[in-house]
């Protein structure tokens, strides 16, 4: 029984949603082979035949692959489902995106954001933005999941030496064309692997309060996040957006300035191993699953701890 992950990739390198999810792989077979789409994409194949567990690496390189459109995607990674008991990939934007389309071609139902395999059929996800949890049996011949990558600790990335096969291409009409793409750049962590993020709510008033926040994150070397309220009101970009709707984290560290606690922003980063939140309203729910709380003015609570920070950081050098 082999397991089918797909690869999210930026063309350089394979990124982290990646390795988590096929650690989840693993739960369920030894035999796990990874499928890389793309164009110009031989250096990162021989990149990827180092991951440990693997023991196959499936490659398309084809121009028509170079910005990944799922429309056009889904039929090579259909074309090849048929040696497969599963088909795994993140449940970021890019496994959101790309598994229905593939669900629709092979008509079989998708598992979402699954957070723990009990089996080779028994799949457990949370519905209801995690206040409930769904126990979910299928008997398919092909299982198709997206894995929430923050469920599961990345596989190693090195130390293998997995054969590699080509896969080919197939010719698909598509109404969907690529325009533009822009990425936005930051010298600051990676919001969906950093050990520690700090995030903004609408307490924060405006877009140029958040410059607070960038301030502490530099001190933590952390990244920065937002809840929907704060981005929805424009102070800082979606991309940032931490929530049911955004990125799901589960960092060392995860600091709510001026973030309530709705449960769509929990479901986003609960998981987090220690929560600290900072808000002037006792009520605010956000202190209901805090380990830590401060309640008061993050305009003076912040400056505050930024000065100690640069105390300690002073001391230690």
């Amino acid at each position: 029984m082999a397991i089918l992950v797909i690869a999210e990739h930026d063309n350089q390198n394979i990124k982290t949603s990646t390795l988590n999810t096929i650690s989840a792989a693993q739960k369920i077979s030894d035999e796990i082979h990874l499928i890389i789409l793309g164009k110009g994409i031989e250096a990162l194949v021989n990149k990827a035949k180092s991951i440990h567990v693997l023991s196959k690496v499936l490659k398309c390189d084809n121009e028509k692959l170079e910005n990944l459109l799922p429309e056009i995607s889904a039929p090579v990674i259909a074309s090849v489902s048929s040696n497969y008991s599963h088909i795994l990939a993140p449940a970021s934007t890019f496994g959101k995106n790309l598994l229905p389309r593939i669900s629709a071609i092979l008509d079989i139902t998708q598992v979402s954001d699954v957070i723990e395999i009990e089996n080779e059929n028994t799949f457990i996800r949370p519905i209801y933005a995690g206040n409930a949890i769904s126990h979910v049996q299928t008997n398919q011949k092909i299982n198709l999941l997206t894995i929430r990558p923050t469920s599961f600790e990345k596989c190693e990335d090195s130390g293998g030496d997995a054969s590699i096969e080509d896969v080919t291409y197939v010719e698909t009409e598509s109404q969907t064309i690529f325009i533009n793409r822009e990425v936005s750049k930051s010298d600051r962590p990676e919001l969906g692997n950093a050990r520690v993020v700090v995030s903004g709510g609408r307490g924060l008033e405006n877009s140029d309060n958040f410059k607070l926040l960038y301030d502490l994150a530099d001190k933590l070397n952390a990244a920065v996040g937002a809840s929907r309220a704060a981005v929805d009101s424009g102070y800082i970009g979606n991309e940032c957006q931490v929530g049911q709707t955004g990125k799901m984290v589960a960092p060392d560290l995860y600091i709510a300035v001026g973030i309530s606690g709705a449960i769509q922003h929990l479901a986003g980063m609960k998981e987090s191993k220690v929560i600290v939140a900072i808000n002037k309203d006792l009520e605010a729910p956000i202190f209901n699953i805090a380990d830590y709380g401060l309640s008061s003015d993050l305009f003076q609570a912040i400056p505050e701890i930024i000065k100690e920070l640069d105390l300690l950081n002073q001391i230690e050098s």
